[in-house]
């Protein structure tokens, strides 16, 4: 091979493990799942040609050598490409869509993700030696041990076999590099997720341009238990980087120091490194405070093949120099395809681009092959026997499979073409007694049955604008009620039954096999409007389905199973065709009327704006003081009972901490629930209670009265909001404290919050994973994160709060968006779908709707939805508080507990104080 690889002469210094003579291998045995963990295993009967291709023999595994180096890659002229086409293998992960993003960027055009079972080593094989689909490899993150082959797939042969492809392997897919050439995975002196270490390199291609070693600023992000031992490393893999020291460091910390080292530093350096070298030769390598120093392998590269690997996650938003190391692989891939001259680098297919993004021209320009444009039109498909064509778009729609571009119409309602009215008036909402006297009035008739309210009732510093309500509509109003099927009903893991009750009491019931989300999905896509309706609303909501997804659903976006049934319907929503919008900034108030087709009558608009005009401030309606009455202190004895004790909190705190140190997953977001019988109670007027003594920014009132269900939330999280021009947004929390009892102890507990690693950890890993859900559904490139771990303080806590946005994809829906990030990754926990999978297995009960979320779907495909937390759920007699946080490996049991009960203060004194 004529590729220039760095030199394979170079030592590095002591690391972790090396005289770590109780160093435990980590085996495959050790990775039982106990919650029956179940990979998706995709059905190969749409080309079922591909099984009866017969690999030649260079293509056999253990039999590459010379397969593709010979004549045809000698005799053609040397190309250096001019894009890079990625095959990216998805270890089940929940950041692979962030390297999706930095590689459809950096390469000019997306890469094809495919999960590691989902392609055969034949049809993997076929691909890149027979049609040249790919230039490069890089191997995602993922949960678990490269020594498991359920958690690895294919990946480990493709390491062993294909040693003429550049690959890139990161975290899990760096450690797989190491175990595919003999060395052993162990276990890391100390997991670490979401910290940031300073990072030293040797200077090789895949580090170009990137400074080294400790005020460097070069600074990673770290998630992973495991540790390639180097006391094994075979004479194949070359250490490339490594840690500086024992120390990480928390973002903020990392702030500090973000210089670049002049040259005279960077010699300087380069003397320190080679001292290290000849220190740890002779055994004489120590820290300053005496013990040895335990250095983690952090780089690797095979000393002959195009083949690295990175321990840390260049993904990260918080890693410096992360895009550089992409970039740098994309150089070493042109390099190497340019010294090989293989027909890779010409009569090369482009379809990986227009397959995985329709609009991939659009994004990044006609892709240049042999200096003519290539267009959809003139791409061909070879070796029809394999059947490659159909290969790609099976893996393009599983990437993507939450779209469904489909615009038929559901059964339930036709085409139908929406009119909007409105009218506006000007600072009227505070001269009626504000937006609970107008709901009260307006809605809180008849205990608020069949009502809706999405209550900004906390608007200060920005953090919502308006307010949403209304009730039982004119004659477009329904309501969906869905709940999921037993598994023993059906074979479709999110099949469920639905019904539909319509505005003169009518019901229908039916089956939808696809899941309520699809159902969604295809009744929004059935609505056509005129945009100039809605031109002049300063807000996204004009009418349409007003309800909550249960956490449930989670099944309909990937996850494997539901291990405990919910008491409560999985999905319930209204279609509001009438409702009152309040703008709090400049107190005006809205209401809004759809109708089918065009008509002159308006009578709710007409009724209701008299009801308003006749409402004065002074005479409104003053809460029944019966209502608000104390509670005894025997109702105050019987309480809220625990799903848990603290013991057994504790003990599940303690298995989610094994479960983060065996690699399992990150951070794993435990939850449990407290209930209590209410007896009779106006669940209105609790809520209006809640709302006084815990005012939020994504608060809720929904009342389903034939399922005899009233939510009452004062959540103060967003989980995801689409507005209409396509812009996503995230605002996930991870970091709670309570506030203090004067204004200093408050100010301390804030500064407590903002400087702890822990919580920073924990927010920092959901932002990496919202980042991964955002983009698997919007345009490379436009994913970003105006604000990172920002203190936000309420009437009861301190929360740390970050915001992710991104522009989305002309070619998905609203749904779609929904199902790419559902359920919210601030209550599971990363990576998304082996946390769900552990932590069915460890909660004793379904979350139901808390976790869920709760908002609106607009007709004109716009949504905002919440996280259900601080909410209490009154279905028939019992009011029920879930509540939890996430653990990570700096998590303390104890204190885990305490942070739950935190949570569940404010929503479960309200309903101790009413009665």
């Amino acid at each position: 091979m004529s590729f220039t690889l760095c030199s394979s002469e170079l030592t590095y210094p002591c690391v972790e493990g090396l005289g770590n003579v109780k160093a435990n291998p980590v085996a495959s045995k050790s990775f039982i799942r106990t919650g029956g963990y179940i990979k998706k295993h995709h059905v190969q009967a749409s080309y079922p040609d591909a099984r009866k291709v017969v690999i030649s023999s260079h293509l056999v595994p253990g039999h590459l050598e010379g397969s593709f180096m010979g004549k045809k890659r000698q005799e053609e002229p040397r190309k250096k490409l001019e894009f890079v086409r990625t095959l990216l293998i998805d270890n089940y992960d929940s950041y692979t869509y962030n390297i999706y993003q930095e590689l459809s960027v950096i390469n000019g055009m997306p890469p094809i993700v495919v999960q590691n079972d989902e392609w055969t080593w034949k049809e993997i094989c076929h691909l890149l030696y027979e049609e040249g689909a790919f230039d490069n490899i890089v191997i995602s993150p993922g949960p678990g041990s490269p020594t498991c082959p359920e958690d690895i797939g294919v990946c480990l042969q493709l390491l062993q076999e294909c040693w003429d492809i550049p690959i890139l392997g990161v975290c899990l897919g760096h450690q797989a590099l190491g175990y595919a050439h003999g060395a052993q995975i162990i276990h890391a002196s100390e997991p670490i997720h979401g910290r940031l270490s300073e990072i030293e390199h040797n200077g090789c291609k895949l580090f170009a341009n990137i400074p080294s070693g400790r005020n460097s600023g070069f600074k990673v992000v770290r998630y992973h238990s495991l540790v390639v031992d180097p006391k094994s490393l075979p004479k194949e893999l070359v250490p490339i980087a490594w840690t500086s020291s024992d120390d990480t460091l928390s973002f903020l910390e990392t702030q500090k120091f973000d210089g670049i080292p002049d040259d005279y530093e960077s010699e300087r350096q380069q003397e320190n490194f080679d001292s290290i070298l000849a220190q740890f030769k002779n055994g004489s390598y120590w820290s300053s405070n005496g013990t040895k120093s335990r250095k983690v392998i952090m780089g690797i590269r095979h000393a002959t093949w195009p083949h690295y690997g990175v321990q840390f996650h260049p993904e990260s938003v918080a890693t410096n120099y992360g895009r550089q190391i992409f970039k740098n692989f994309r150089e070493i891939t042109k390099d190497y395809w340019l010294q090989t001259s293989s027909s890779f680098s010409s009569d090369r297919n482009i379809y990986t681009a227009s397959m995985q993004v329709p609009h991939a021209s659009r994004l990044f320009g006609a892709v240049s092959t042999g200096g003519q444009s290539a267009k959809r039109a003139d791409i061909q498909f070879y070796g029809e026997a394999f059947s490659s064509k159909q290969l790609m778009q099976d893996a393009d729609k599983r990437n993507l499979s939450f779209l469904n571009m489909v615009n038929f119409l559901p059964p339930s309602m036709g085409a139908k073409f929406l009119k909007l009215k409105w009218r506006k008036f000007d600072h009227l909402a505070s001269e009626v007694g504000g937006a609970k006297t107008i709901f009260s009035e307006l809605f809180g008739k008849n205990k608020a049955e069949n009502t809706f309210w999405l209550d900004s009732s906390s608007t200060e510093k920005g953090r919502a604008r308006f307010s949403f309500m209304g009730g039982k509509g004119g004659s477009l109003w329904k309501q969906l009620t869905f709940r999921l099927s037993e598994e023993s009903d059906v074979a479709s893991k999110f099949g469920g039954h639905l019904l539909i009750e319509d505005a003169k009491g009518s019901t229908n019931r039916m089956f939808l096999e696809e899941g309520f989300l699809d159902y969604l999905n295809k009744e929004l896509l059935s609505l056509s409007h005129e945009e100039t309706d809605y031109e002049g609303l300063p807000f996204d909501f004009y009418g349409g389905f007003i309800g909550y997804l249960g956490y449930n659903l989670k099944v309909e976006c990937g996850a494997a199973c539901n291990s405990h049934k919910s008491t409560t319907p999985d999905a319930c929503f209204f279609f509001a065709d009438n409702l009152v919008a309040i703008d709090h900034h400049s107190d005006d108030i809205y209401i809004l009327s759809l109708h089918e087709g065009n008509t002159t009558k308006t009578p709710w608009l007409d009724d209701t704006e008299k009801k308003l005009v006749n409402l004065k401030a002074s005479v409104t309606r003053k809460l029944d003081e019966q209502s608000l009455q104390a509670v005894t202190s025997s109702l105050r004895k019987e309480g809220f009972h625990p799903e848990k004790s603290r013991k057994e909190y504790v003990k599940d705190v303690e298995k989610c901490l094994k479960y983060i140190k065996d690699g399992e997953s990150y951070e794993l977001c435990l939850t449990t629930q407290i209930r209590k019988s209410i007896g009779k109670v106006d669940p209105l007027r609790l809520y209006l209670h809640l709302r006084e003594k815990n005012p939020a920014p994504y608060a809720a009132w929904l009342n389903f009265s034939k399922q005899n269900l009233s939510i009452c939330s004062s959540s103060p999280e967003r989980f995801l909001r689409l507005d209409r021009n396509g812009i996503l947004e995230a605002k996930p929390i991870k970091g709670t404290i309570a506030r203090g009892a004067t204004l200093e102890e408050d100010e301390q507990l804030k500064l407590q919050l903002q400087y702890s690693e822990k919580d920073q950890a924990e927010n920092l890993m959901i932002v990496d994973l919202l980042r991964n859900d955002l983009g698997r559904v919007c345009e490379p490139g436009t994913v970003h994160v105006p604000h990172l771990m920002e203190v936000e303080s309420y009437a009861t806590v301190h929360t740390m709060v970050s915001t992710i946005r991104g522009q989305k994809q002309s070619n998905v829906s609203a749904v779609d968006c929904v199902k790419a990030a559902f359920p919210g990754g601030s209550m599971t926990g990363a990576p998304k779908l082996r946390s769900m999978e552990l932590l069915d297995s460890i909660e004793s009960c379904s979350r139901g709707i808390y976790s869920g979320s709760i908002g609106f779907f607009s007709y004109n495909q716009t949504f905002d939805l919440n996280i259900v937390i601080r909410t209490v759920v009154i279905h028939g007699n019992e009011a029920s508080i879930g509540a939890g946080g996430a653990i990570v490996a700096l998590s303390d049991p104890e204190q885990e507990y305490e942070e739950m009960i935190l949570k569940t203060c404010a929503p479960a004194n309200a309903v101790m104080e009413f009665q």
